[in-house]
C-alpha cells in the first residue's frame, strides 16, 4: 500500500471512530428527575422533550365543567407516575437557550412525548415539529385531558395578552381572566417561588424568605411561579443573590 493510500485508509478509520463516538453522545439514559410536564433530568444533564409543549405548573385550565384546575401541575404528575422510577432513555438532538438538550425520550417502549400529547397533557409544538400531530387530533377528539375544557397553548400562556385565544371544547365565551389565579395568590401553595424579570430584561427568581420576596409583584404576564429553584434554573432564570 503507498503512501497516500494508508494516509486515507487512517483518515477514515478517525473518522469512524470519531462518528461512532458522536453517535454515542447522543444517547442519555438512566433514572430522570421529573422538573416539569415536559422538562426531565438525568444525572446532571437537563432534558427537553422535542416536539411538543405541556402546560407550565403555574398554568390553569378549566375542566367540562367550567372548574379550575392545575393542568400544568397535572401534566407533571402524570409523567412522574409515567415514569415511575424506571430508566428512561433520551436521543439528543439539540440544545435549547437555556442549554437545556433536546430530545425524545420513551420509557419501557413508551414514547413519553406521544403519550403526553394522547392524554391531551401537551401540544404538538408544530412550530418547530409536526410528528405528533395526529396524536393531538386523537386527543382532542376523544375530548381527553385539556381538550375536554377551555385552555390556552402553553407558548401563549407564557406570553399571554387580554386577546390570547382560549382552546378546547368549552372555549366558547371563556375569557383568559377566568383562568388567572387571582390577585397574589400562587396557583398552587407548593408553587410559591417568584419569577421576576427586571427593568434589564433578566430573569431573576425570589424564593420565599429572600428580603424583596415580597416586593414582587405578580402583575405581568412575563412572571411567572415555580414549584422548585431547579425548575426555575431549567426555564432559564437565575436566583436572587439576596
Amino acid at each position: 500500500m503507498d503512501f497516500p493510500s494508508r494516509v486515507l485508509r487512517i483518515l477514515a478509520i478517525y473518522v469512524a471512530i470519531a462518528t461512532g463516538a458522536g453517535a454515542m453522545a447522543q444517547e442519555l439514559a438512566g433514572p430522570a428527575v421529573v422538573l416539569d410536564g415536559d422538562t426531565i433530568r438525568i444525572a446532571e444533564t437537563r432534558i427537553r422533550f422535542t416536539g411538543i409543549d405541556a402546560p407550565e405548573t403555574d398554568q390553569i385550565c378549566l375542566d367540562k365543567d367550567g372548574r379550575r384546575w392545575l393542568c400544568g401541575i397535572a401534566a407533571r404528575e402524570a409523567l412522574l407516575g409515567l415514569i415511575a422510577n424506571r430508566p428512561v432513555r433520551c436521543r439528543v438532538s439539540g440544545e435549547d437557550m437555556y442549554g437545556r438538550k433536546l430530545a425524545t425520550c420513551d420509557v419501557a417502549g413508551v414514547n413519553i412525548s406521544q403519550w403526553l400529547v394522547r392524554q391531551g397533557l401537551a401540544l404538538a409544538y408544530v412550530k418547530y415539529s409536526s410528528e405528533f400531530v395526529a396524536d393531538e387530533m386523537a386527543a382532542r377528539q376523544a375530548r381527553r385531558g385539556m381538550w375536554a375544557g377551555a385552555f390556552v397553548a402553553p407558548w401563549d400562556w407564557r406570553t399571554r395578552t387580554s386577546r390570547t385565544a382560549v382552546l378546547g371544547e368549552k372555549r366558547s365565551g371563556v375569557s383568559l381572566s377566568a383562568m388567572l389565579a387571582p390577585g397574589e395568590a400562587p396557583p398552587n401553595p407548593g408553587c410559591a417561588i417568584k419569577g421576576n424579570v427586571n427593568r434589564k430584561g433578566e430573569r431573576i427568581f425570589h424564593v420565599p424568605g429572600q428580603r424583596d420576596y415580597e416586593r414582587v409583584k405578580m402583575n405581568s404576564a412575563v412572571k411567572r411561579w415555580f414549584c422548585s429553584e431547579e425548575e426555575a434554573v431549567a426555564a432559564g432564570w437565575r436566583k436572587a443573590q439576596r
